[in-house]
């Protein structure tokens, strides 16, 4: 490239995973006369030992600087409990597992590109995925003075070009692609392999990263405060991630939360993924099991249709549109008495709702017990309710249904 800053070589902000694709871009983008920024985003899937090889793995690819942005607490304050207050899962499906963190990492990335004073920025998505899209428009939207660089992507490159080009420059490093693909974070891990590119075949017991190791039972309990997590077995934490996260150590050996995901990509074409999401799962339907107590028949409904709309946003990494602000006052907002014990019981491959305690139940005796007995209406009462809720259907049938019908 023209280095039009003069002597001074460009800098351009990676997002680096350390794997093949963003170890290419390294090298790539040092070749081609940047000063390369490797910065990892850890939202979770990160534990310390792994930030350890990947700035060892990042600067012997030439990075001059790597850099781990923790953005955990903030993924959490900014949109994980708005999916739990949403009971957000796509096609009823999947807990948004990769999709969100996407969106947090694209953020990120940018934020650090502008405070470092960065003219590009660059990222290792290939051309057929979400990735990109999510990257892209957090890019544009943020800093569109900033230019952005996706080399696997422009040179349509196949895997082992990319091999091939890394042993050129001395980069010898084991590239066996493992038979599946996992990419683990706070909100639960996604499984790719073969049998998810086809449509009717499971994956194998061995795919997924946590193994069922306890074979029995356990009861658990979530408290919820206005619809955030506060305790775990009756036990307060710092902060709801660390609920999360020891909700996750507890179930994981139970190898709850297995699934397959089918869901239509950003780009159009219809997409397959496996996904282990223990402890997202219990929180969404613990939390939905106490929602149901708490709030009125029409909360309930209009907080589906919405959350519905507010998962598909953050899924097509439309994170930044101020409609989302609007959902999420709305969604903060029903959770106002959303507050109280939900007991579970755990067993190896699937978890039990068992039932809540609170102050806000409207299951409430005191105005009657469901099929049992009344104490705020009559007989009389409900017989002239149903003849009016009936009038208007009566009137239809009576004008419009023929004879013999």
């Amino acid at each position: 490239m023209s280095n039009e800053q003069g002597d001074q070589q460009p800098t351009v902000v990676l997002a680096f995973s350390g794997g093949l694709d963003t170890s290419y871009c390294v090298v790539y983008l040092r070749e081609q006369g940047y000063r390369v920024h490797a910065v990892t985003v850890n939202t979770g899937g990160f534990d310390e030992k792994q930030l350890i090889d990947l700035k060892e793995r990042a600067l012997e690819l030439g990075a001059e600087k790597f850099v781990v942005l923790d953005e955990t607490k903030r993924f959490y304050k900014k949109c994980l409990r708005y999916l739990i207050y949403g009971n957000v899962l796509r096609n009823h499906t999947y807990p948004l597992s990769v999709s969100a963190e996407r969106v947090f990492q694209a953020l990120a990335i940018v934020q650090y590109a502008q405070d470092s004073g960065a003219g590009y920025v660059a990222h290792g998505s290939t051309g057929a995925g979400n990735d990109q899209v999510r990257f892209d428009l957090a890019f544009r939207i943020l800093a569109p003075s900033i230019q952005i660089i996706t080399p696997i992507r422009d040179q349509q490159l196949s895997r082992q070009q990319e091999v091939e080009f890394l042993k050129e420059h001395g980069i010898n490093w084991s590239w066996e692609k493992a038979k599946y693909s996992i990419n683990q974070g706070i909100w639960g891990t996604s499984v790719g392999g073969q049998e998810t590119l086809t449509s009717d075949q499971a994956l194998p017991e061995e795919a997924y990263p946590s193994q069922m190791v306890e074979r029995g039972s356990r009861k658990i309990s979530l408290t919820f405060e206005k619809g955030e997590l506060e305790e775990l077995n009756g036990i307060s934490y710092n902060h709801p991630i660390e609920i999360i996260q020891e909700l996750q150590n507890l179930a994981a050996p139970y190898a709850i939360g297995r699934d397959i995901h089918v869901g239509d990509t950003i780009v159009g074409i219809k997409g397959r993924v496996g996904f282990e999401a223990a402890a997202p799962l219990i929180i969404i339907h613990a939390h939905q099991l106490l929602e149901k107590h708490a709030l009125t028949k029409w909360q309930l409904y209009w907080k589906d249709q919405l959350a519905i709309w507010y998962g598909m946003m953050v899924h097509e990494g439309q994170f930044l549109d101020p409609v989302m602000r609007n959902l999420e006052t709305f969604l903060k907002d029903t959770q106002k008495l959303v507050t109280g014990e939900v007991f579970l019981q755990l067993h190896p491959y699937r978890y039990e709702l068992i039932g809540i305690q609170s102050e806000h139940d409207l299951m409430s005796s005191k105005f009657g017990d469901y099929g049992e007995a009344n104490k705020a209406w009559t007989g009389e009462d409900v017989k002239g309710f149903t003849n009016i809720a009936a009038n208007a259907t009566k009137i239809w049938y009576a004008v419009n249904r023929k004879k013999g019908e």
